[in-house]
């Protein structure tokens, strides 16, 4: 049957004849979705304006309607009637009948309520009650839930001003019978008190969301999610509608109308199958709606919800943040203008934050001078930035990013791989910044493999996440743990990768062995460290379980773990991943009672695997350049300096392409003497250059030359812009040694002149004294957060305590900094271990300071 003759049997028989054709529409299997909905709305629209049009006839739909009708109330109902003719869409005058909220919006799901406003001027309240009773019990009488009000746009716009969710339904209202003119004043009336309160109301408006959403939790995340009310959920949607119908602010628009008309379409099959008007899309009924929807199963349907949620939370955090960058311009605005004189709009100042990313208004931006045509490693740099900063990534520049930025070569240079690794060990930020990433798919264009577990769900009471979400929750977990490794870059993507199999079938952790090693070797790391991390996420469970449900006093369990793991450096790595991953599982899945018994397991798999202790790395031989370089700087009794760009070879996928920058090669030879690791570091923190490897050793001139040479290797990159002369850092170096340049007063006013930042707050520092390391020296390990300067700090601090750096080894994974300084007394040997504690714990107090 057509809609048309639908609407002329609704018309013609009442209630009964609605009930009949709206139960047809219904079970029309053809019809569904966007159509279905509007198809009800227009019928219903059609019924209503037939009830409101009876005013002068009997009730003769019920029994209640027959209970209220009395002669009073015919005769209102008649007079109200004789304004107009015949009470179609253009007839009555002074009274109309309203649809508001989502049946305003035409978005009439099987079981949802009718949202009703019977509009008057006030002339005769007598009829309007009359009228109001001819339309409501109808309704009530077909068991429809209906949420409906009587005013008169006085009253209504009165009601709306103290109540945020009036205002929000009658934003969307729409006419459906009597007087246009009536309802038209009307919204044009609440759209202009909408706009005219905006700053306020729409700070009311989000703190219902934030709320809304604390109570609910995320509808992406969730296994029996509430479309409507969890956030990214319907709600949500509408919300976003409120915001752009303010004109301050709009939502991104790609993607939006689709996730919206996903949810509504589910929220139709619940319906459907429940046969009640519920917005919760329990356990026990997924089923039956994945088939009602034509999917192949429930994880396909909350996988398929789980993306919707997605775009609308991701544009609700876009749009709020604009909605507070405007309103503080507001604010900000007028102060301006009064210190300028009136005079034109100051530009927004852009603070530097990493080479091609800056920072602007609140957000992380590109700079003009960007290429993200030209710079593939841009996206991870900008959003290692973002992240380190505390700060989100500008919704114009990921998109930019997604549209022309060039794919990375395989494998990935030094800097791609470092800055991932900076991006997942940046805590609790890292989130919103994945998450930004991910909305304009640049997270599955650098790791095709995470397209299987992306919004997958995970039917486990343990699990709270998506199996994608859990991943990048255990990465921030992890980051808090990276003082206790000596590898953080491993464990960091041991910890992105671990579950990574889940899209596959079978055991997930054996293929995720297979998935762990391809990526990894993607991403270029070495073969022992591929090994490494392909070990990790073999064998992620193999501690819990084992420390759960084996017998810990049997040597053969012991040494069963022991093989399987195989080393010191990796058991480290997997008892920091164990107690990671657990707890980014869930609140149940970690205790103190299971974290005891995977550190006495840890400790007893140590003690098989303890070997002979580690002797200091043997120097290679020096190359003739560092000789040549070292004679000099004793000849000249001054620093000498060279720096050499250090590049990849093409790749097999570019053959022909040029080789990829490391970084800059920094050689540098001093006469030995007091003061040289703090001088050197300070210097190139001065410069803006950050170290990424560093070494320092004495160096033995020829037989019959008296005195010694530091040699020091660094390698090193620019924060942004181009690199310095290497004349202006021998000349800043000559004067940081004789004393004639304070670096630290240097360091200090120009962080004074940068706004300070959020940033991450990253793990304390932690300095230990490596037991039995080296013969030769005392060995202090330092494992901090990298800043500017920290290496100066360090050299300072060392100094002060009165040893003597014999050689250094100095790494940069990430954002973590891990050093070894083999030290010794004035004597040149080893410190005594009260000594070597008393320096560790001095140097750990001024860097937690």
């Amino acid at each position: 049957m057509t809609s048309t003759g639908m609407r002329t049997e609704a018309e013609d028989s009442g209630p009964s004849g609605y009930a009949a054709a709206r139960l047809r529409l219904l079970q029309e299997g053809a019809r569904s979705g966007p159509p279905r909905r509007a198809a009800l709305a227009e019928l219903t629209d059609e019924w209503l304006t037939g009830l409101f049009g009876a005013g002068t006839q009997d009730g003769k739909d019920g029994k209640r309607g027959k209970d209220r009708t009395d002669g009073t109330h015919g005769t209102d109902a008649a007079r109200l009637a004789q304004k107009g003719a015949g009470g179609r869409r253009e007839g009555l005058r002074g009274v109309s009948l309203v649809a508001v909220g989502g049946y305003g919006r035409g978005e009439l799901s099987p079981r949802s309520d009718l949202d009703l406003l019977l509009l008057h001027d006030g002339s005769d309240s007598g009829a309007v009650a009359a009228l109001a009773d001819r339309i409501w019990y109808p309704v009530w009488d077909l068991g429809l839930a209906l949420d409906h009000s009587v005013r008169t746009p006085g009253e209504a716009r009165k009601t709306a001003g103290d109540d945020l969710k009036v205002q929000l339904g009658l934003l969307d209202a729409r006419h459906i019978a009597g007087d246009l003119g009536l309802t038209a004043s009307l919204r044009t009336a609440v759209l202009a008190d909408w706009r005219n309160q905006a700053p306020k109301r729409l700070l009311e408006l989000q703190e219902l969301c934030v709320e809304r959403a604390e109570r609910q939790g995320e509808l992406q995340y969730l296994l029996e999610p509430d479309l409507k009310e969890a956030r990214g959920g319907l709600r949500d949607a509408t919300a976003l509608r409120a915001v752009a119908a303010s004109w301050l602010a709009d939502a991104p628009r790609e993607g939006l109308a689709d996730a919206r008309r996903q949810l509504l379409d589910v929220r139709d099959a619940l319906h459907l199958a429940t046969g009640r008007a519920t917005d919760r899309l329990a356990l026990q009924e997924q089923d039956q709606v994945a088939a009602e929807l034509g999917l192949l199963d429930a994880d396909t349907l909350l996988r398929q919800v789980y993306e919707a949620a997605r775009v609308v939370s991701y544009a609700s955090d876009v749009t709020w943040r604009e909605v507070g960058r405007v309103l503080k311009s507001r604010a900000v605005r007028p102060r301006l203008r009064a210190m300028l004189g009136g005079g034109a709009k100051p530009a927004a100042e852009r603070s530097p934050l990493a080479e091609g990313v800056v920072e602007m208004d609140g957000e992380v931006v590109l700079a003009r001078a960007a290429r993200p045509e030209r710079d593939p490693v841009l996206p991870l740099r900008a959003a290692a930035a973002a992240a380190q900063s505390g700060l989100p990534l500008s919704l114009h520049a990921v998109r930019r990013m997604a549209a022309v930025a060039r794919p990375l070569p395989t494998p990935w240079p030094a800097e791609a791989r470092e800055q991932l690794v900076t991006l997942l060990g940046s805590g609790r930020p890292t989130v919103e910044v994945w998450e930004a990433l991910e909305a304009e798919g640049l997270i599955t264009r650098l790791l095709p493999d995470w397209e299987r577990v992306r919004c997958r769900p995970q039917r486990n009471a343990v699990h709270i996440w998506t199996v994608d979400r859990h991943l990048i929750e255990t990465a921030v977990r992890a980051s808090e743990l990276a003082r206790r490794v000596g590898r953080p870059d491993l464990l960091l993507v041991a910890s992105l990768l671990h579950d990574i199999g889940k899209g596959w079938p079978g055991d997930h952790s054996v293929a995720g062995e297979i998935i762990a090693r391809d990526v990894a070797t993607r991403i270029g790391f070495d073969r022992a460290d591929v090994a490494v991390l392909a070990t990790l996420v073999r064998h992620h469970l193999l501690l819990v379980d084992t420390a759960t449900r084996r017998d810990l006093e049997d040597p053969a369990t012991v040494r069963s773990v022991a093989e399987a793991v195989g080393s010191q450096g990796t058991l480290e790595l997997l008892h920091a991943l164990t107690e990671a991953d657990a707890l980014a599982t869930g609140p149940a899945a970690w205790s103190s009672w299971r974290g005891s018994l995977v550190t006495d397991l840890v400790k007893r798999v140590a003690a098989v695997l303890a070997g002979g202790a580690p002797e200091e790395p043997e120097a290679a031989a020096p190359t003739a350049e560092q000789e040549r370089l070292a004679i000099e700087a004793f000849r000249t009794g001054g620093p000498v300096l060279a720096l050499r760009a250090q590049t990849e070879p093409p790749t097999e996928d570019e053959p022909s392409g040029d080789p990829e920058p490391l970084g800059v090669e920094l050689l540098i030879a001093v006469p030995d003497q007091p003061g040289v690791l703090p001088a050197v570091a300070g210097v190139l923190a001065m410069h803006r250059l950050t170290v990424r490897t560093a070494e320092l050793r004495a160096f033995d001139l020829p037989d019959g030359v008296r005195g010694s040479v530091l040699l020091l290797n660094w390698r090193v990159a620019a924060e942004y812009g181009s690199l310095p002369q290497a004349a202006r850092l021998r000349a800043d170096l000559v004067r940081a040694l004789d004393g004639s340049l304070d670096i630290a007063a240097r360091l200090a006013e120009r962080d004074a002149a940068y706004p300070r930042r959020r940033g991450t707050i990253a793990p304390p520092p932690r300095v230990t004294v490596a037991p039995a390391a080296s013969r030769h020296a005392t060995v202090i390990e330092v494992r901090a957060h990298d800043a500017p300067g920290l290496l100066h700090r360090i050299g300072r601090a060392l100094e002060d305590a009165s040893v003597r750096v014999r050689s250094m080894h100095v790494s940069t994974l990430g954002a973590n900094a891990v050093d070894a300084f083999y030290v010794t007394g004035p004597e040149g040997t080893p410190l005594p271990g009260e000594e070597a504690a008393s320096v560790a714990r001095g140097l750990e107090e001024m860097l937690r300071g």
